[in-house]
């Protein structure tokens, strides 16, 4: 009860309390004065000296507790300074606890030693509206109230109940009770005052922190009463809404705002009906309005008992990036062409289009399927780098979107491979004029990133399939067509044929045929000589592959061995010829080597490495008498891991042969930079030498350059006297090879033409032939 206030309430309260006590100095001085004319009054008519003091008293308390009030107001505490706020409380109570005594005092002596009826009114009276004054300003302050209901009340109850009489003493309780019930009342009244303060501020608290969320929200936000008037809008759902031509929208009608929006012809009847559904309905869920400018606003409408909440999301920049990875997944990064994944949707729903009509009785339309592939593209990327292979990709996508325009769907279907489908075609014929616009569009050279290059493109062409094709149908026959153009001679179109197809399935027997045929060891070997223009003597014979297809009859390997590097079988079949070849090398004399062909697949897909050491470890052939032959095509597909394997067959003391010298791209970078010890020009050098003189200095310069180059230079495909002698006396040729030294012949045989070589001089062949 004694304690101070400070101890219970909050600093803000605690100090606005204390300030509340000092709040109206000159009232408080009237009722100082007034209280001091009643005692005078009433001390001038009892003639009493004691009551003449107390109305000094009156004044000068009065006097005392204004100058208090004028010091604290001078002092201007701070709201939250606590401390100088419990110093003042006590000033404050010592000012209140004097006047308390002073009117207890005036009711006792008033009651005890003036004995006067009208002092004993005004007295009591006064005493009575002091305390409702004191309940009224300090109820604040408990410490106060109580002590001043103390000092108050004491003296009044002393001065009753030594009054003599039963009457008086039952009124001083009375009297008592009743004090004691104001300082209740004043408790009740602070809890009342600081509770409706408290609800006021935190409701400003809240109506602060609303209208912070309100303008903060990155979305509008609009709120409809029970008669679906907006009550509520922030600036953002003002600023959204009018975009589409609404303003003044707080207070109006969403019937009115729904209605504006119909009119505005931005969005569509449709989009406001639901709208207005959902509102009628208090219901939940989502729309998606159209903006100005490319602009989406998504809207969600809630309802909660009575109220609806409208949520408008500008969701521009999620609807393009949806829209940019919708596109990005239909289309490929590089060329900006639809990828396979959707050219596969569009066509296939187009040939099922196609079936249903024809199924229906209407015209079959004419449709043609076009794969485009880019001759040799891998050599672009070894030779010029990635940087340039992706340039070329481009510019090709872009010429062939002009060569066939906009009426067929053109895709990149993977690599260097395109694909275009035409649906609308009068005559077959166009999809021929499309083939031939495509090889002419690439017939210029491309500027590609300060480098000129040309390339050129294989196509295949399927038109008019039946309408049971699908479209893995039709891109089978056009992959035949386009093998078929690549197998003529690369860049060419090819259109696709039935004979394709029996084809395409001849040679899936064969490869079926061929597995089986490794499997079970049908394979054979076949040896032909090359012999030493200096000696007259066989110097090593070339390991060939054979196939005796025991229905087909023989196999030629220009036709297996494709097959086998196309199913990856070459690996076996070189393993195997490896193997074979070593342990036959092992019969014939120690001054004769053997040859094999090694496959690019090989070097991609197989240990070369350890191939040839299980050949010569299980055979016991030294490494000097095998030689390895590769061609420029092998080193073009597979360079760094054909130069790193062909490195460490030379330590062994394996040699290198670059065969077919003059086929491909004959660049004298892969004679530079790899090890090889023998150079194999190719038949085509040697074909017409003895009739063409031009050939035959082109041939003298080959050899001449290999010879240079300290390689063993071998001129393959003699077959003439003629070519033999221009060799002898013409070239530097170093060793010769062909069907004038005799046909490639089995294990069985080859001992034996060895032995008939080395008995022969060259003068022989060049006299019998």
């Amino acid at each position: 009860m004694l304690t101070s206030a400070r101890k219970s309430l909050p600093t803000l309260d605690y100090v606005s309390i204390v300030r509340s006590v000092y709040g109206d100095r000159r009232a408080l001085l009237f009722g100082a004065f007034a209280s001091a004319a009643a005692a005078g009054l009433s001390a001038y008519r009892s003639q009493s000296f004691a009551l003449f003091l107390i109305a000094v008293a009156f004044v000068a308390v009065g006097f005392i507790r204004y100058h208090n009030m004028r010091a604290f107001w001078r002092a201007a505490i701070d709201s939250e300074d606590v401390e100088a706020a419990e110093y003042w409380e006590i000033r404050a109570t010592i000012g209140g606890g004097m006047v308390a005594l002073v009117y207890g005092l005036w009711c006792l002596v008033s009651m005890l030693l003036v004995s006067d009826p009208y002092a004993e009114l005004v007295s009591i009276s006064l005493s009575m509206a002091a305390m409702v004054g004191v309940c009224a300003r300090n109820f604040g302050l408990d410490r106060l109230v109580a002590i001043q209901t103390v000092l108050l009340s004491v003296p009044l109850a002393m001065g009753l109940f030594f009054r003599g009489d039963f009457y008086h003493p039952v009124l001083a309780g009375l009297l008592v009770i009743m004090l004691i019930s104001f300082r209740k009342l004043a408790t009740d009244i602070r809890t009342i005052l600081l509770s409706a303060v408290h609800g006021r501020v935190e409701a400003s608290r809240l109506a602060g922190e609303l209208d912070m969320a309100m303008r903060t929200l990155q979305h509008g936000l609009c709120m409809l009463d029970e008669q679906g008037r907006v009550r509520v809008a922030n600036d953002r759902a003002v600023r959204l809404l009018g975009l589409l031509g609404i303003d003044n929208m707080i207070g109006a009608n969403f019937t009115d705002v729904a209605q504006k929006l119909s009119e505005s012809d931005i969005v569509s009847e449709a989009v406001v009906r639901r709208l207005m559904s959902l509102v009628a309905k208090r219901g939940t869920g989502k729309i998606l309005l159209c903006l100005p400018g490319d602009r989406y606003c998504e809207v969600t409408i809630s309802s909660r008992r009575t109220n609806t909440v409208l949520l408008f999301e500008d969701i521009s920049e999620r609807v393009a990036a949806e829209e940019r990875i919708n596109y990005l997944a239909r289309h490929d990064g590089l060329t900006g062409l639809p990828n396979r994944t959707h050219f596969t949707t569009v066509v296939a729903e187009d040939l099922q289009d196609r079936r249903e009509a024809a199924s229906l009785g209407a015209p079959d339309r004419i449709v043609a399927l076009t794969i485009v592939d880019i001759d040799d593209f891998k050599h672009v990327n070894d030779a010029l780098g990635h940087v340039v292979g992706d340039q070329l990709l481009k510019e090709a996508g872009r010429r062939l979107r002009e060569a066939v325009g906009s009426q067929c769907t053109l895709a990149r279907l993977g690599g260097d491979e395109f694909i275009i489908y035409r649906n609308q075609m009068i005559d077959p014929t166009e999809a021929e004029q499309d083939a031939e616009a495509i090889l002419r569009a690439f017939a210029q050279p491309f500027a590609l990133v300060e480098t000129a290059i040309s390339v050129n493109v294989s196509v295949g062409v399927v038109v008019n399939p039946p309408i049971s094709d699908d479209l893995d149908g039709l891109m089978a026959k056009a992959d035949l067509a386009l093998y078929a153009a690549k197998g003529d001679g690369k860049a060419r179109s090819q259109i696709f044929h039935a004979q394709m197809d029996v084809d395409y399935h001849y040679r899936q027997r064969l490869k079926a045929d061929l597995q089986e045929a490794i499997t079970n060891g049908a394979l054979t070997l076949a040896f032909q000589p090359l012999l030493d223009l200096a000696t007259n003597k066989v110097v090593c014979c070339e390991a060939l592959a054979r196939w005796d297809h025991p229905s087909l009859g023989s196999i030629s390997p220009t036709v297996f061995i494709p097959l086998a590097e196309e199913t990856g079988l070459i690996t076996d079949i070189t393993n195997w010829v490896l193997s074979a070849a070593a342990r036959q090398c092992q019969n014939w004399p120690a001054d004769i080597s053997v040859a094999v062909n090694i496959s690019a697949r090989d070097f991609r897909g197989g240990d070369v490495g350890q191939m040839v050491t299980n050949a010569l470890e299980t055979s016991g052939l030294a490494a000097h008498r095998l030689e390895i032959e590769v061609t420029e095509s092998a080193l073009i597909e597979e360079r760094d891991l054909a130069q790193a394997v062909l490195d460490m067959l030379v330590e062994r003391g394996i040699g290198i042969a670059l065969d077919d010298f003059g086929t491909g791209y004959s660049s004298l970078s892969y004679l530079q930079a790899l090890p090889f010890s023998k150079l194999k020009i190719d038949r085509s050098f040697v074909a017409d030498i003895a009739t063409n003189p031009r050939s035959r200095r082109l041939l003298a310069n080959v050899a001449r350059l290999g010879r240079d180059l300290d390689l063993t230079v071998v001129a393959e495909g003699i077959e003439t006297a003629e070519q033999l002698k221009v060799l002898q006396d013409y070239t530097s040729v170093d060793l010769v090879q062909g069907f004038l030294f005799g046909r490639p012949l089995a294990a069985s045989g080859i001992g034996a033409l060895i032995d008939q070589l080395n008995d022969q001089t060259f003068d022989n062949f060049r006299k019998h032939g």
